[in-house]
């Protein structure tokens, strides 16, 4: 019987636009499948896993197919809606569907050949042609047979080993070899078991008895396991033997008695790498004006897909949101629940599992690959098998790359604190915006998209007043708690008066003192980490810069270096100006960490701590200062932007807001909006219990429009006065933005090539395209950078003008005078 030829169209995690096609061999036939990963051949060498796409019987036309190696899923580990989530994301934020795909996937899924150095077997084993490092190579493969190229660079001590290859490939001494290695593996872990014959009762008590006079140390192993297997409670447990052996000392050898006497047998099982736990009978008690809001939410839902919740701080928006949920799950659906920051997903997460135990999931970036992989296959399989009963997530909570997950019944999407700036994906390409992006993933799957904030986008909020979402508002917080009662110290006033205590107004001094007398606990708000943000001499007013990047240097106390906060570049501080040789030299400006160390000055015994990035780096360490914080065991917490997501602290008495003027003074049309929200949702971390709170904003203008509106918690006439200077300027939500930025290390060559990029838009879009300009920082990395700004209307020719740009730009970098220019494209720049 003659098989059909098939071939497949395989998408690969590669900045290339399209997919490619193969043959599939005929035993595959039956094995390749829509959504599967499969090993394919790509260049003359390497080997990747892709997706794939399309199955069909047409041969490409211009070339000979190669041939898929080998199929990695039995199931799809994606759907047809994934697929057009990514194709939509492609073509929205000008990329290929394989830089989606990278992104998308969790790195243990992504599987590319690693290039290995073997033995030429036709090597005659004359080592004397050789130099100090390649014998060191040939040496090491004697011991070894195999060896990567990260393994060859230590063991010569050389960065770049490629000449050094390429000699020993000449000389005949090696040859490469391509090996596709998959880093996932299950978490497999050792079970014990009794054996059988002591179901039987009178057995047991007879080995209970021959223990008890010969062995006690088996005698307490072998209670411990009748306890942890719960024997005489309604349901078994299986028992694991590390949790069996963490219960007692020493056990080891009690423990291998009695496997040699065949009372234990041993066994292993996969077992997932989370701890689930049953959810707590938690009924939720709604006040009129949340009650209020689920009616009108539904009622939105029925008329329109996307609504926003406009809900001020403490107004009790995570009841509503997990009530929601409950419908949802009842509905048979599941429920994504985004979070700008993984910081909160700790929080969320524990108030969550108590309603929905192990039916909640997480997923961010901070996990490892294996755990990552295991809550992809959860949401793509339906569920895993753990210790005999299955997890199934209903809702996942996450961060922007929770998205991309494989959702089959999405039923609601959440976008909490939507206002976020770090919903933007900024580093790397696709360039996406998760609220944006929601709101399609919520089109497509037929999903419904609740947006939260009590300080919304800009955006948002003028798609709910121009009725495209629906809008619900909460104006009162829940519980009857007080606003808190905002004040302004005079920066400006209080130095000419001499009432300053280093960076602290006399007015957050009175009242920090006051909140710890009576056991609250006080936030401080200081939106720049380190210890002195620049070192400047008094004489001639040298600073030290950054060698890589146009900035200053930052000093770090804790670690005695300056430190660029952008490349990571550090230096020694000086003893003396370089320039003048004065001694002169003196810290300005402060951080967070220097704030650290001064209030032990005036509060010596309260427990002071700080949140920042340098202070959570490890995996835990957001979990663990918040906790502390929770169970008032930090009574002043210091901090970055990350105080201003969502967190809820029942103690917060008082909130220093250190600096306002920083974040007024951006040059930015975003600036005073952001000001807005960041001091508004920071201010809204104190008196969230029944005591009223008190919020302290240090800024040289006290009067200071933006100020003012955050005092009277007056969002309205903050979107009033920037909406007017959106329209009249062309920014959004008038008009989407579209930033096209060039990088190289020649600041020369990259204004010459700027210059011809902007000229060929300017021929497309008139006086739209502004630029091009460095941007405040021009230089990051040793590559400088200039931007060129487009406007586009929002009208029909949206996608078309888009498409516009990237058709530029690639035929811009198909000259051969800008080859080594980088160009990005940023739709939608934030």
């Amino acid at each position: 019987m003659e098989r059909t030829t098939l071939f497949a169209d395989i998408l690969l995690p590669l900045p290339i636009k399209g997919y490619f096609t193969y043959r599939v061999p005929h035993n595959m036939n039956d094995l390749v499948g829509v959504g599967a990963r499969v090993v394919v051949p790509f260049g003359p060498k390497k080997l990747y896993s892709g997706l794939v796409r399309k199955i069909h019987k047409n041969p490409p036309k211009k070339f000979t197919a190669k041939y898929i190696n080998s199929c990695l899923d039995e199931k799809p580990i994606i759907n047809e809606l994934q697929f057009l989530f990514w194709e939509w994301m492609s073509e929205y934020y000008l990329c290929s569907v394989g830089e989606v795909m990278n992104t998308a996937l969790p790195p243990a899924m992504k599987l590319a050949s690693e290039t290995k150095v073997v033995f030429n077997p036709d090597f005659d084993n004359n080592f004397e042609t050789l130099n100090e490092k390649e014998y060191l190579v040939a040496e090491a493969l004697e011991l070894r047979d195999v060896l990567t190229i990260s393994e060859i660079s230590k063991i010569t001590g050389l960065a770049k080993v490629f000449n050094l290859i390429k000699n020993l490939i000449e000389k005949d001494v090696v040859l490469l070899k391509e090996e596709l290695q998959n880093p996932y593996r299950p978490r497999v872990e050792t079970f014990i078991s009794l054996n059988e014959k002591y179901d039987n009762e009178e057995e047991l008590k007879e080995l209970f008895d021959k223990v008890e006079k010969r062995a006690p140390k088996q005698l307490e192993l072998l209670m411990e396991y009748i306890k942890q297997s719960g024997r005489y409670e309604p349901q078994k447990k299986e028992v694991m033997q590390s949790s069996l052996l963490k219960a007692k000392k020493n056990p080891y050898s009690a423990l291998n008695a009695l496997i040699d006497k065949g009372v234990f047998g041993q066994y292993k099982k996969k077992v997932s790498r989370f701890t689930h736990e049953k959810p707590e009978n938690n009924n939720i008690s709604f006040s009129p004006e949340q009650t209020k809001a689920l009616e009108e939410i539904d009622n939105a839902f029925s008329e329109k897909d996307v609504v926003l919740l406009h809900g001020i701080t403490s107004s009790g928006k995570t009841e509503i949101y997990i009530k929601l949920i409950k419908e949802y799950i009842e509905k048979g659906c599941q429920v994504l629940y985004l979070l700008p920051e993984i910081a909160l997903t700790t929080q969320i997460t524990q108030r969550l599992r108590k309603h929905f135990g192990s039916e909640a999931g997480i997923y961010h970036s901070k996990f490892n690959d294996n755990e990552r992989v295991e809550v992809w296959s959860n949401i793509a399989y339906g569920g895993i098998e753990s210790l005999g009963s299955k997890i199934s997530y209903k809702v996942v909570i996450g961060p922007r790359s929770a998205l991309f997950l494989p959702y089959s019944k999405l039923g609601l999407i959440i976008v909490d604190e939507e206002h976020e700036g770090t919903y933007k994906q900024q580093d790397f390409s696709p360039r996406f915006n998760a609220r944006d992006a929601a709101v399609f993933l919520g089109k497509l799957s037929g999903a419904k998209v609740l947006m939260g904030s009590a300080t919304p986008a800009i955006e948002t909020f003028f798609n709910a007043k121009t009725e495209k979402f629906g809008l619900v508002n909460i104006n009162k917080r829940h519980g009857g708690v007080m606003p808190p009662e905002i004040l302004v110290a005079d920066v400006k006033r209080e130095t000419r008066l001499r009432t300053m205590k280093s960076h602290f107004s006399s007015l957050l001094m009175e009242k920090m003192k006051e909140a710890l007398s009576i056991g609250k606990q006080v936030l401080l708000f200081q939106n720049r980490r380190g210890f002195s943000l620049r070192i400047e001499c008094k004489e001639c007013n040298w600073m030290p810069q950054c060698n890589n990047c146009d900035v200053t240097l930052v000093y770090h106390k804790h670690i005695n270096s300056l430190k660029c906060h952008y490349c990571g570049y550090t230096s020694p501080p000086p003893g003396d100006c370089p320039d003048c040789g004065s001694n002169a030299v003196f810290m300005k400006g402060f951080g967070t960490e220097k704030i650290e160390e001064e209030l032990p000055v005036f509060f010596p015994d309260a427990n002071i701590a700080r949140m920042d990035t340098d202070t959570t780096r490890a995996k835990h360490a957001y979990q663990r200062i918040i906790d502390d914080f929770s169970s008032q065991k930090i009574d002043i917490l210091i901090g970055t932007q990350m105080l201003s997501k969502g967190l809820d602290f029942k103690h917060v008495g008082v909130v220093g807001i250190l600096n306002a003027d920083n974040m007024l003074s951006v040059p930015d049309f975003r600036a005073h909006e952001r000001a807005y929200q960041l001091m508004t949702q920071v201010s809204g971390r104190a008196g969230r219990n029944k005591e009223r709170g008190v919020v302290v904003i240090q800024s040289m203008d006290p009067w200071h429009a933006i100020i003012r509106m955050v005092i009277d918690s007056d969002y309205y006439a903050m979107y009033e006065s920037q909406i007017e200077d959106r329209r009249r300027f062309k920014y959004p939500p008038f008009f989407r933005l579209v930033r096209v930025s060039l990088q190289h290390r020649d600041p020369q060559l990259l204004s010459n090539a700027a210059a011809k990029l902007a000229e060929s838009l300017r021929q497309l879009f008139g006086d739209m395209a502004l630029g091009p300009e460095f941007p405040p920082i021009a230089r990051v990395r040793n590559l400088y950078k200039k931007n060129i700004l487009v406007k586009l209307q929002r009208d029909a020719k949206l996608k078309q003008n888009k498409q516009l740009i990237f058709n530029s730009a690639e035929k811009f970098k198909k000259e051969v005078q800008w080859k080594g220019v980088r160009v990005i494209i940023d739709v939608d720049p934030y």
